[in-house]
Protein backbone atom coordinates (compact mmCIF):
# COMPACT_ATOMS: atom_id res chain seq x y z
CA UNK A 1 0.00 0.00 0.00
CA UNK A 2 1.26 3.60 -0.99
CA UNK A 3 0.27 6.41 0.88
CA UNK A 4 0.29 9.58 -0.53
CA UNK A 5 1.34 13.10 0.86
CA UNK A 6 -2.65 13.87 2.29
CA UNK A 7 -1.98 10.53 4.22
CA UNK A 8 -4.36 8.75 1.39
CA UNK A 9 -4.45 5.63 0.59
CA UNK A 10 -3.46 5.66 -2.88
CA UNK A 11 -3.27 1.69 -4.03
CA UNK A 12 -4.81 1.17 -7.68
CA UNK A 13 -6.94 -1.36 -8.55
CA UNK A 14 -4.61 -4.46 -9.94
CA UNK A 15 -5.22 -4.84 -13.70
CA UNK A 16 -7.58 -7.80 -12.96
CA UNK A 17 -9.72 -5.04 -11.22
CA UNK A 18 -12.35 -3.34 -13.08
CA UNK A 19 -10.72 0.03 -14.26
CA UNK A 20 -13.43 2.32 -13.44
CA UNK A 21 -12.55 1.31 -10.16
CA UNK A 22 -11.10 4.68 -7.32
CA UNK A 23 -9.14 4.79 -4.70
CA UNK A 24 -10.01 7.02 -1.78
CA UNK A 25 -7.02 9.90 -3.63
CA UNK A 26 -8.83 9.74 -6.63
CA UNK A 27 -12.54 9.88 -5.02
CA UNK A 28 -11.40 13.09 -3.10
CA UNK A 29 -10.31 14.48 -6.48
CA UNK A 30 -12.87 13.41 -8.46
CA UNK A 31 -15.69 14.84 -6.35
CA UNK A 32 -13.96 18.20 -4.59
CA UNK A 33 -14.80 16.46 -1.45
CA UNK A 34 -12.94 15.99 1.70
CA UNK A 35 -11.89 12.35 2.83
CA UNK A 36 -13.15 13.12 6.36
CA UNK A 37 -16.64 14.26 4.66
CA UNK A 38 -16.75 11.33 2.05
CA UNK A 39 -15.92 8.93 5.70
CA UNK A 40 -18.97 11.34 7.21
CA UNK A 41 -21.59 10.72 4.53
CA UNK A 42 -20.88 6.78 4.65
CA UNK A 43 -21.41 6.43 8.13
CA UNK A 44 -24.64 7.82 7.78
CA UNK A 45 -25.47 6.27 5.20
CA UNK A 46 -25.78 8.36 2.27
CA UNK A 47 -23.07 6.46 -0.02
CA UNK A 48 -22.27 2.81 0.38
CA UNK A 49 -19.48 1.66 1.96
CA UNK A 50 -15.98 0.92 0.01
CA UNK A 51 -15.35 -2.46 -1.74
CA UNK A 52 -12.77 -4.07 0.14
CA UNK A 53 -9.99 -6.06 -1.36
CA UNK A 54 -8.22 -6.62 1.60
CA UNK A 55 -6.91 -3.76 3.17
CA UNK A 56 -7.54 -1.49 0.59
CA UNK A 57 -11.03 0.38 -0.55
CA UNK A 58 -12.23 0.93 -3.49
CA UNK A 59 -15.12 3.35 -4.94
CA UNK A 60 -17.29 3.09 -8.20
CA UNK A 61 -19.20 5.55 -10.74
CA UNK A 62 -22.40 4.71 -7.73
CA UNK A 63 -19.87 6.38 -4.96
CA UNK A 64 -19.46 9.37 -7.44
CA UNK A 65 -22.68 9.77 -8.16
CA UNK A 66 -24.40 9.76 -4.37
CA UNK A 67 -22.08 11.57 -3.38
CA UNK A 68 -22.31 14.54 -6.40
CA UNK A 69 -26.20 14.32 -5.57
CA UNK A 70 -25.40 15.01 -1.88
CA UNK A 71 -23.69 18.12 -2.51
CA UNK A 72 -26.26 19.20 -5.20
CA UNK A 73 -28.46 18.91 -2.07
CA UNK A 74 -26.24 20.74 0.02
CA UNK A 75 -26.11 23.63 -2.41
CA UNK A 76 -29.68 23.89 -2.46
CA UNK A 77 -30.05 24.44 1.16
CA UNK A 78 -31.08 20.86 2.21
CA UNK A 79 -30.36 19.95 6.21
CA UNK A 80 -28.76 16.80 6.80
CA UNK A 81 -31.41 15.15 7.75
CA UNK A 82 -33.72 16.33 4.75
CA UNK A 83 -30.89 15.18 2.58
CA UNK A 84 -31.10 11.35 4.70
CA UNK A 85 -34.82 11.65 3.83
CA UNK A 86 -34.37 12.31 0.13
CA UNK A 87 -31.55 9.50 -0.21
CA UNK A 88 -33.33 7.21 1.67
CA UNK A 89 -35.95 7.15 -1.20
CA UNK A 90 -33.75 5.91 -3.59
CA UNK A 91 -33.34 2.15 -4.07
CA UNK A 92 -30.02 0.75 -3.89
CA UNK A 93 -30.62 -0.63 -7.05
CA UNK A 94 -30.17 3.25 -8.75
CA UNK A 95 -27.77 3.22 -11.34
CA UNK A 96 -25.29 6.13 -11.94
CA UNK A 97 -27.65 7.35 -14.59
CA UNK A 98 -30.72 6.93 -12.32
CA UNK A 99 -28.98 9.22 -10.03
CA UNK A 100 -28.21 11.70 -12.63
CA UNK A 101 -31.54 12.15 -13.26
CA UNK A 102 -32.34 13.22 -9.82
CA UNK A 103 -29.74 15.84 -10.14
CA UNK A 104 -31.25 17.21 -13.46
CA UNK A 105 -34.42 17.40 -11.55
CA UNK A 106 -32.92 19.77 -8.51
CA UNK A 107 -31.48 22.24 -11.35
CA UNK A 108 -32.63 25.83 -10.90
CA UNK A 109 -35.16 27.07 -13.16
CA UNK A 110 -34.28 30.93 -12.59
CA UNK A 111 -32.93 31.85 -15.99
CA UNK A 112 -30.16 34.53 -14.01
CA UNK A 113 -29.40 32.96 -10.46
CA UNK A 114 -29.70 35.73 -7.63
CA UNK A 115 -26.56 38.33 -7.16
CA UNK A 116 -25.22 38.20 -3.55
CA UNK A 117 -24.45 41.27 -2.33
CA UNK A 118 -23.80 43.94 0.87
CA UNK A 119 -26.08 46.73 1.71
CA UNK A 120 -23.84 49.08 -0.31
CA UNK A 121 -23.90 47.37 -3.57
CA UNK A 122 -27.41 47.10 -3.26
CA UNK A 123 -28.31 50.91 -2.62
CA UNK A 124 -25.94 51.34 -5.66
CA UNK A 125 -27.17 49.39 -7.74
CA UNK A 126 -30.88 50.48 -7.08
CA UNK A 127 -29.67 54.07 -7.89
CA UNK A 128 -30.38 55.49 -4.06
CA UNK A 129 -30.21 54.56 -0.47
CA UNK A 130 -32.99 52.03 0.05
CA UNK A 131 -34.88 52.15 3.31
CA UNK A 132 -35.92 49.37 5.82
CA UNK A 133 -39.50 49.93 4.52
CA UNK A 134 -38.20 49.71 0.68
CA UNK A 135 -36.01 46.87 1.66
CA UNK A 136 -39.04 44.82 3.41
CA UNK A 137 -41.42 45.53 0.30
CA UNK A 138 -38.63 44.04 -1.73
CA UNK A 139 -38.42 41.56 0.32
CA UNK A 140 -41.94 40.75 0.23
CA UNK A 141 -41.75 40.81 -3.84
CA UNK A 142 -38.88 38.74 -4.23
CA UNK A 143 -36.77 40.47 -5.38
CA UNK A 144 -34.65 40.48 -2.29
CA UNK A 145 -33.99 37.91 0.24
CA UNK A 146 -31.76 38.16 3.34
CA UNK A 147 -29.03 35.64 3.36
CA UNK A 148 -27.57 37.21 6.63
CA UNK A 149 -24.33 38.78 7.70
CA UNK A 150 -26.04 42.16 6.40
CA UNK A 151 -25.89 40.46 2.75
CA UNK A 152 -28.86 39.75 0.19
CA UNK A 153 -29.49 37.80 -2.75
CA UNK A 154 -30.92 39.64 -5.31
CA UNK A 155 -33.03 38.68 -8.75
CA UNK A 156 -30.86 41.43 -10.21
CA UNK A 157 -33.37 41.35 -13.43
CA UNK A 158 -36.14 42.25 -11.66
CA UNK A 159 -34.31 45.22 -9.46
CA UNK A 160 -35.53 47.81 -11.45
CA UNK A 161 -39.29 46.89 -11.69
CA UNK A 162 -38.93 46.74 -7.57
CA UNK A 163 -37.31 50.09 -7.52
CA UNK A 164 -39.69 51.58 -10.43
CA UNK A 165 -42.75 50.41 -8.32
CA UNK A 166 -41.65 51.70 -4.89
CA UNK A 167 -40.79 55.25 -6.99
CA UNK A 168 -44.35 54.87 -7.87
CA UNK A 169 -45.84 54.52 -4.34
CA UNK A 170 -46.85 50.54 -4.56
CA UNK A 171 -48.52 50.09 -0.82
CA UNK A 172 -47.10 47.52 0.90
CA UNK A 173 -49.92 45.71 1.68
CA UNK A 174 -50.75 45.47 -2.27
CA UNK A 175 -47.14 43.54 -2.05
CA UNK A 176 -47.86 41.31 0.54
CA UNK A 177 -51.19 40.26 -0.71
CA UNK A 178 -49.74 39.64 -4.39
CA UNK A 179 -46.78 37.96 -2.84
CA UNK A 180 -49.28 35.03 -1.29
CA UNK A 181 -50.93 34.94 -4.57
CA UNK A 182 -47.82 34.15 -6.25
CA UNK A 183 -47.04 31.64 -3.68
CA UNK A 184 -49.94 29.94 -3.83
CA UNK A 185 -50.36 29.56 -7.05
CA UNK A 186 -46.85 29.12 -8.38
CA UNK A 187 -46.86 26.24 -5.81
CA UNK A 188 -49.36 24.36 -7.04
CA UNK A 189 -48.32 24.73 -11.05
CA UNK A 190 -44.55 23.87 -9.60
CA UNK A 191 -46.44 20.37 -8.35
CA UNK A 192 -48.49 19.98 -11.19
CA UNK A 193 -45.31 20.18 -13.94
CA UNK A 194 -43.55 18.18 -11.45
CA UNK A 195 -45.68 15.14 -11.38
CA UNK A 196 -46.41 15.91 -15.03
CA UNK A 197 -42.88 15.08 -15.87
CA UNK A 198 -42.45 12.49 -13.27
CA UNK A 199 -44.67 10.86 -14.45
CA UNK A 200 -44.34 10.80 -18.40
CA UNK A 201 -41.19 12.38 -19.28
CA UNK A 202 -38.73 10.70 -17.05
CA UNK A 203 -40.09 7.46 -17.56
CA UNK A 204 -40.15 7.77 -21.45
CA UNK A 205 -36.45 8.73 -21.44
CA UNK A 206 -35.08 6.25 -18.86
CA UNK A 207 -36.82 3.04 -21.09
CA UNK A 208 -35.24 4.72 -24.33
CA UNK A 209 -32.17 4.50 -22.33
CA UNK A 210 -31.23 8.07 -22.82
CA UNK A 211 -28.23 9.25 -21.58
CA UNK A 212 -28.41 11.86 -18.49
CA UNK A 213 -26.91 14.45 -20.55
CA UNK A 214 -30.50 14.03 -23.12
CA UNK A 215 -32.91 14.51 -20.47
CA UNK A 216 -30.56 17.34 -18.71
CA UNK A 217 -30.81 19.02 -22.51
CA UNK A 218 -34.39 18.87 -22.66
CA UNK A 219 -34.97 20.24 -19.53
CA UNK A 220 -32.92 23.14 -20.06
CA UNK A 221 -34.94 23.54 -23.44
CA UNK A 222 -38.21 23.33 -21.28
CA UNK A 223 -37.53 26.14 -19.11
CA UNK A 224 -37.87 29.06 -20.80
CA UNK A 225 -40.85 27.00 -22.93
CA UNK A 226 -42.45 26.98 -19.58
CA UNK A 227 -42.09 30.74 -18.09
CA UNK A 228 -43.14 31.77 -21.73
CA UNK A 229 -46.26 29.68 -21.40
CA UNK A 230 -46.98 30.79 -18.12
CA UNK A 231 -46.60 34.33 -19.11
CA UNK A 232 -49.22 33.86 -22.06
CA UNK A 233 -51.69 31.95 -19.82
CA UNK A 234 -51.73 34.70 -17.35
CA UNK A 235 -52.02 37.88 -20.16
CA UNK A 236 -54.99 35.58 -21.82
CA UNK A 237 -56.41 35.15 -18.16
CA UNK A 238 -56.23 38.70 -17.29
CA UNK A 239 -57.70 39.63 -20.48
CA UNK A 240 -60.54 37.47 -19.76
CA UNK A 241 -60.77 38.72 -16.47
CA UNK A 242 -61.11 42.23 -16.86
CA UNK A 243 -63.90 41.63 -19.74
CA UNK A 244 -66.10 40.13 -17.62
CA UNK A 245 -65.37 42.78 -15.11
CA UNK A 246 -66.80 45.27 -17.52
CA UNK A 247 -69.55 42.59 -18.66
CA UNK A 248 -71.05 42.83 -14.76
CA UNK A 249 -70.79 46.73 -14.43
CA UNK A 250 -72.71 47.36 -17.61
CA UNK A 251 -75.48 44.83 -16.68
CA UNK A 252 -76.27 46.59 -13.51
Amino acid sequence: MVVNDKGVDAVTPPPEWPPDWLSLDELTDRVGMSVRNIRFYSSRGLVPPPIRRGRSGFYTADHVARLELVQDLQSHGFTLAAIEKYVAGIPETATPGDIALHRTMLAPWQTEPPAQMTREELDTRAGRALSADDLAVLTTLGVVTPAGHGRYRVAVAHLSVGIGLLDNGFPPEAAKAAAEVYAAHGRAVAEELYAVFKKLVWPAYKESGAPPETLRDVVERLKPLSIASLVTAYEVAMDDTKREGIARRTQR
